[in-house]
């Protein structure tokens, strides 16, 4: 059974950053798109930031130039460096992985708070 553990939400104040990581676990062939994604209260979720099996990422406007998406293909582990955290990233974010078994599946963790202070 494939799973995906968060960590790395949580408080911080405009301004700052945090590094969210998702480890996945269990028994695959391999691991296709990894990425995460974020809903606000009253909001739809959405994408943050998406990274192929070769490291082509791809980001939302709102976050350019801020998050960093990288992937650890030995340690099957997806990070999201944030940095200038801004109020309105507050969000649960959620990692996502296309994952092949027998057949490819997207595969979501359970999700993590983060919260940005003004």
């Amino acid at each position: 059974q494939v799973q995906l553990v968060e960590s790395g939400g949580g408080l911080v104040q405009a301004g700052g950053s945090l590094r969210l990581s998702c480890a996945v676990s269990g028994r695959f062939f391999s691991i296709n798109a990894m990425g995460w994604y974020r809903q606000a209260p009253g909001k739809q979720r959405e994408l943050v930031a998406e990274i192929t099996s070769v490291g082509t990422t791809n980001y939302a406007d709102s976050v350019k130039g801020r998050f960093t998406i990288s992937r650890d293909n030995a340690k099957n582990t997806v990070y999201l460096q944030m940095n200038s955290l801004k109020p309105e990233d507050t969000a649960v974010y959620y990692c996502k992985a296309d994952i092949f078994t027998s057949f490819t599946g997207r595969y979501w963790g359970q999700g993590t708070q983060v919260t940005v202070s003004s």
